[in-house]
């Protein structure tokens, strides 16, 4: 049991989880006073003292499943599945042609066991689903991904979904609401049973080539490690959870100022203080400048060599407008306009991101990317409104399409800011190669970033450091 324990936290920390050497430790102090055979008090004990981030939950449940799983024999013993077995295993190597599997008859069986909630039913249904119609050979290197496949084809979920909704309704007259709700129940159902099938290949591929080489096969980076320029839909929508409180850090980091150890002397509370002292000044008060709201501006690229990461950047600007009172927000391809007012507080992700997309001038000749055009347009309509607190930051990838890259410009608009970052999403070995115009624009900003992933956005936010605003008065 040891050496399976051992085996899941590398495994975890292989997945990129920091699992520390004090909390492997009192992961397995934990686990002595649990029952080893509770499986779902084992994983929660496990959880409680290995977990710091509900992001990492699904890479903790992926390593769990694969190194406690109950292993069944080997494949070439296979067990007795029980009833739905259309002749005994050892009857079927002596027959020359067995005869075909009757999954009709399983699949009447499941259809009884979902409507019934019978859980062993369900589990034994799922055992001879995956032996008779996966196909599973030892030792072949097929990733389970092939064998839930082959399986849930034959089975056809979905006409099985609507023969439950039938046996359940049994032609009652239901309203609409009862019918959603029934119908969220089934679907509930039918992914227990999904779940059950994709769990017992799990098991046998495990019996088969071991644990240390299934986790390796079932090992996804972790959403902070996710490519953002590749990212899915799904993991997009995942990240929306974390990306909340990296922009309330992001707000704490760009309203810290200078630490100033006193302002200018107050000398109307001066001579009040000295009243005390007879009139000698003894404690010198001073006033302390008041902190300020941040003002970001933010210029994100949406061009169509951009269209994942510039979704990211616009869930962060949604997410932003929440934090930041003067926030304004800024949408280019080869020609930029403002798209302040389609986010703020109780406008919805997707009503934004469709106004951004269909209401946005953001082309003005071609539809190709031209940084040089979007910056010379945005300095020439909102130049004169930048301020010396205005903090800019650029995402994109600096593309230009061996178009002008009049960086010029860019020196203009980081002279009239307080600080202009830029966050370029490909890796900075493919800075300056092709149509990759970054250098030139780099040596105007005050800091530039490679920001791939949800850990790198993070590690920008932690490590920010901004000059304090220039007063006013200097503009």
């Amino acid at each position: 049991m040891l050496g399976i324990i051992t085996g899941f936290i590398d495994e975890l920390r292989a997945a990129g989880v920091p699992v520390s050497m004090v909390e492997a430790i009192d992961g397995m102090r934990a686990v002595e006073a649990v029952e080893i055979g509770d499986r779902i008090a084992l994983r929660e004990t496990l959880r409680a003292t290995l977990i710091k981030n509900l992001r990492h939950e699904r890479a903790f449940d992926t390593a769990f499943d694969v190194y406690f799983s109950i292993v069944p024999q080997s494949l070439s013993e296979p067990e007795d599945f029980g009833e739905f077995d259309s002749q005994p295993h050892s009857d079927r190597s002596d027959a020359l042609e067995p005869p075909p599997f009757d999954i009709d008859g399983l699949l009447d069986s499941l259809l009884e066991a979902l409507a019934g909630l019978d859980e062993e039913a369900i589990r034994r249904g799922a055992r001879t689903a995956v032996d008779e119609l996966a196909g599973m050979e030892p030792g072949r290197p097929v990733g389970g991904t092939y064998y839930l496949y082959r399986t849930l084809r034959r089975l056809d979920l979905a006409d099985l979904e609507e023969r439950l909704i039938s046996a359940l309704t049994d032609d009652q007259d239901l309203s609409d609401f009862e019918r959603r709700l029934l119908r969220e129940e089934v679907e509930a159902r039918i992914e227990r049973l999904r779940q059950e099938i994709e769990e017992e290949i799990r098991r046998r591929l495990v019996a088969d080539r071991g644990r240390d080489a299934v986790a390796r096969t079932l090992r996804r980076p972790l959403i902070e490690d996710v490519d953002l320029m590749h990212a899915t839909t799904s993991d997009l929508h995942e990240m929306e959870d974390a990306i909340g409180p990296l922009t309330r850090k992001l707000a704490a980091r760009l309203a810290r100022r200078r630490r100033m150890r006193a302002g200018r002397l107050d000398f109307r509370r001066t001579m009040r203080k000295s009243l005390a002292t007879g009139g000698v000044p003894a404690d010198p008060q001073f006033r302390h400048p008041r902190p300020h709201r941040p003002e970001v501006w933010l210029l994100c690229d949406i061009s169509g060599s951009m269209a994942t990461f510039s979704r990211f950047t616009l869930q962060f600007t949604h997410a932003m407008s929440t934090h930041f009172s003067k926030l304004r927000s800024f949408a280019f391809v080869d020609t930029i306009d403002e798209v302040s007012d389609f986010f703020g507080p109780g406008v919805d992700f997707g009503s934004a991101l469709r106004r951004v997309t269909t209401e946005a001038e953001v082309v003005w000749l071609d539809g190709h990317s031209d940084y040089g055009n979007s910056l010379e347009t945005f300095h020439t309509r909102y130049g004169r409104q930048l301020t010396p607190r205005t903090t800019v930051i650029i995402t994109g990838d600096a593309r230009n399409n061996y178009r002008p890259p009049r960086d010029g410009v860019l020196g203009d608009i980081a002279e009239a800011s307080r600080a202009l970052i830029w966050l370029n999403p490909e890796p900075e070995a493919y800075w300056d190669t092709g149509d990759s115009a970054m250098s030139h624009y780099a040596g105007h900003c005050t800091s530039v970033h490679e920001v791939r992933t949800l850990r790198q956005l993070e590690q920008f936010i932690e490590d920010l450091t901004l000059p304090g605003p220039r007063p006013l008065q200097n503009v």
